[in-house]
């Protein structure tokens, strides 16, 4: 059927046009529900694509340049004159930002913006639950489709490669195939709500320290086997809507209008999305038009700004652009390619008849946000079984430190929230402990938030440390809530961290506690590792990340042991700096010298590095304590040799062997001992995250492709999977392995 497009049949697109059967769901998704829905993701109908050929006749060459770049901070262009609609965007990854003004950067002061704040995404990652993630995208797709938005930009799935960066909060920690399997569920869960998920920063974008400038110089292995798979996952696995490009260079052309996009994104993934700009990451019209970037966000260009009329029109994808289609310098079909891949994702979000209506700050999304927040919190550390802490009347807990009030859902950079409500840590550990006696005391401060400075403190700094000792010479119990925050130079996008180490003098201050109360428990809140001298100062060291919402609330659930934590690390924390393999080689290889970066490190990123050169971590990856104890047995593969077509299948008897229900994660990794190319020691090839009761047990096996072995291999320019013997192991952390087993593949 033949549609003719005017303003006068807006609303009969809605009405007329049949698009791609989609199924919304309300509750939990399991697996085969979201494969299903899965298949509708990848593909748009000939139907439609017919429809969006007769849509493109009908556009003028100006209406289609309008439609490749921003009109707003957040929004571009529609055609009235066609029905076709205005796309709006909102960052992030963690909960909807906060409505932001048209031409700059200052909230627009709308008072019906409050959302929920879920976890960061490491928790998430941190939960090993790739469940737990569906429910996560699910819940925070339906809040965007509340907001009425069409693409939320988000998630990042940048690898972890040194903990100076200050965004490592927004990513899935420093292996490629956990950030893979947690970012699949997140896309699809996003995506039912007929909300696009934004999946950055494409690609490399592995620190925030000079990020518009720095040069990376990367082998083609560490490309494909480290930095580009969770990217890979998101366009063949999940079918994830639309990509946005980074800011740094790759072998020094630009990311975001680069060759990756094309051959490999565009022509080898098949990706049939639209690739938007992070915003002022575009630098050539030409480039731009020819390199696979379909939408500009946020440029400033030649200086202009938000006092420069029509600036927008100034965009590299703007009057330039359409100055060199009708120069013939551009051909049409550039730009007919970009408005297909826009139009696509209109048919897939805001011109969908099946779009459901969203939800917002509902309790079935609180109650998400809590349960990833408290199966994300790892527990480091328990000497003497200091956690969980019992409720009792008697009880006297000092808890020192700044982050116990401090907000962590402000500041940060883009992935900033404006949350309905924000429970502190001394606000839930109040709730809680009902019948104890809770006494509070910042000890230190470390100035107020501002995006791209750091403010003094206005408080006396001797005073505060002070006023925490006398506080702690009171208590049975010392609970120190602090690590990091979201301001700049800590966990914040557009710098990175400037210290290892705890910031503001909290180790100073954690001695001049320990001086007068040796029972304390450390409660880290960061995205990051950090340098822990006073280790051995704590009875117990528990990281709970940034958490949103629910925060105090989760950390409570954990500390008094209503929950059993099951977390583990999704990143390696060294005991030094220089341990980490993008430091160990000095400054070429981070933060770079005279703006070009060698990743020295290659493949050999996080656990993969402390394996092979036998480096012990101070806690290492898939790491993360109990309140009660597990035993893996009767470790298995189901045959001795394989072929390329076939899986490993790993099998393990999980037991509960302590007195408390909780939840293990069993882990397997692969090595090849006597490759012909330099390899990692082992890489995680699976897991699976198993609950028990006290005494019970159950048998998890663990299905493992033959050819997830492969390598890349640069002789070829593709994958290579080699024959003879492999090994597999198998336990609850990347050090802890429980059995070795030998395999060959024929």
């Amino acid at each position: 059927m033949k549609i003719t497009f005017n303003a006068n049949y807006h609303v009969s697109i809605f009405l007329i046009c049949t698009f791609f059967s989609q199924i919304v769901l309300y509750g939990q998704q399991d697996v085969q529900t979201l494969n299903s829905i899965n298949k509708t993701q990848h593909s748009i109908s000939e139907d439609t694509e017919e429809k969006i050929e007769d849509i493109l006749k009908k556009l003028t060459l100006e209406e289609k340049v309008a439609m490749c770049h921003a009109q707003s901070k957040f929004s571009t262009k529609g055609v009235e004159r066609l029905g076709i609609p205005e796309i709006w965007m909102s960052d992030g990854p963690h909960g909807v930002r906060a409505e932001i003004s048209w031409d700059d950067w200052s909230e627009a002061g709308w008072t019906n913006d409050s959302i929920t704040a879920f976890p960061a995404l490491t928790c998430l990652a941190a939960s090993f639950n790739p469940e737990l993630s569906s429910q996560f995208g699910f819940a925070l797709g339906e809040e965007a489709r509340y907001r009425k938005k069409d693409v939320l930009l988000g998630p990042g799935v940048n690898i972890y490669r040194t903990p100076l960066n200050g965004r490592n909060f927004e990513y899935m920690g420093e292996d490629p195939f956990l950030a893979s399997t947690m970012v699949v569920p997140y896309i699809k869960g996003v995506q039912e709500n007929g909300v696009a998920a934004c999946v950055k920063h494409y690609a490399l974008n592995n620190q925030e320290h000079n990020r518009f400038t720095i040069n990376v110089e990367a082998s083609d292995r560490a490309l494909h086997e480290i930095y580009l798979p969770a990217f890979k996952a998101a366009v063949k696995d999940a079918g994830v809507w639309s990509i946005m490009g980074a800011y740094n260079k790759f072998r020094g052309q630009q990311t975001t209008h680069h060759e990756l996009l094309n051959k490999i994104l565009k022509t080898d993934w098949e990706f049939d999305g639209v690739v938007i700009s992070d915003w002022n990451s575009t630098h050539d019209t030409m480039e731009a038009a020819f390199n696979g970037l379909d939408m500009e966000m946020g440029t400033g260009t030649d200086g202009l700004g938000a006092n420069i009329a029509n600036h927008y029109d100034y965009y590299f994808l703007a009057n330039p652009f359409l100055k060199k289609l009708k120069s013939g310098e551009i051909p049409g079909s550039v730009v007919d390619d970009k408005v297909k891949r826009i139009l696509r994702l209109m048919y897939r979000t805001n011109l969908s008849a099946n779009r459901p209506l969203g939800k917002a700050n509902n309790v079935e999304h609180h109650e998400v946000a809590r349960k990833v927040a408290t199966e994300g919190i790892v527990l480091l550390k328990n000497e003497d079984n200091f956690f969980p802490i019992e409720d009792k009347k008697g009880l006297i807990i000092a808890v020192i430190g700044e982050n116990a009030t401090r907000s962590m859902t402000k500041g940060g950079g883009s992935s900033e929230l404006k949350p309905k409500f924000e429970i502190s840590p001394i606000e839930g550990i109040k709730a809680r402990f009902k019948n104890a006696t809770i006494l509070h005391t910042m000890g230190y401060e470390s100035g107020a938030f501002n995006y791209d400075k750091v403010l003094p403190p206005t408080m006396n700094q001797d005073s505060l440390r002070l006023a925490a000792v006398e506080t702690a010479k009171k208590a049975d119990i010392v609970l120190f809530v602090g690590g990091l925050n979201k301001n700049h130079w800590q966990d914040c996008e557009s710098d990175d961290r400037q210290q290892f180490g705890l910031p503001f003098g909290q180790e100073e201050l954690l001695n001049a506690i320990y001086e007068v109360n040796k029972n304390i428990g450390f409660i880290l809140i960061s995205g990051n590792a950090v340098e822990m001298p006073w280790l051995d100062k704590v009875n117990a060291l528990v990281e709970t990340w940034y958490l949103g919402s629910m925060a105090g609330h989760s950390i409570a659930d954990v500390i008094s042991g209503d929950v059993n934590p099951s977390g583990k690390l999704p990143f390696t924390f060294p005991a030094k700096l220089e341990d980490n393999s993008a430091h160990s080689f000095g400054e070429i290889s981070y933060p770079g010298v005279d703006m070009t970066q060698h990743y020295k490190d290659d493949i050999l990123v996080g656990y993969r590095w402390h394996d092979t050169k036998k480096i012990i971590p101070l806690y290492a990856f898939g790491y993360g304590l109990s309140y009660t104890s597990f035993s893996l047995s009767e470790i298995k593969t189901d045959k001795k040799e394989y072929t390329q077509k076939d899986s490993i299948n790993v099998s393990c008897l999980v037991t509960n062997t302590g007195a408390k229900e909780g939840a293990e994660v069993v882990q397997v990794y692969i090595g090849k001992p006597k490759s012909k190319v330099k390899r990692a020691l082992k890489e995680l090839k699976g897991y699976q995250k198993t609950n028990l009761k006290s005494g019970e047990d159950s048998i998890v096996t663990i299905k493992i492709p033959v050819n997830s072995l492969a390598f890349y291999d640069e002789t070829i320019s593709d994958w290579n999977l080699e024959k003879g013997d492999y090994i597999v192991y198998v336990g609850n952390a990347s050090d802890n392995i429980s059995k070795m087993i030998t395999i060959t593949v024929k």
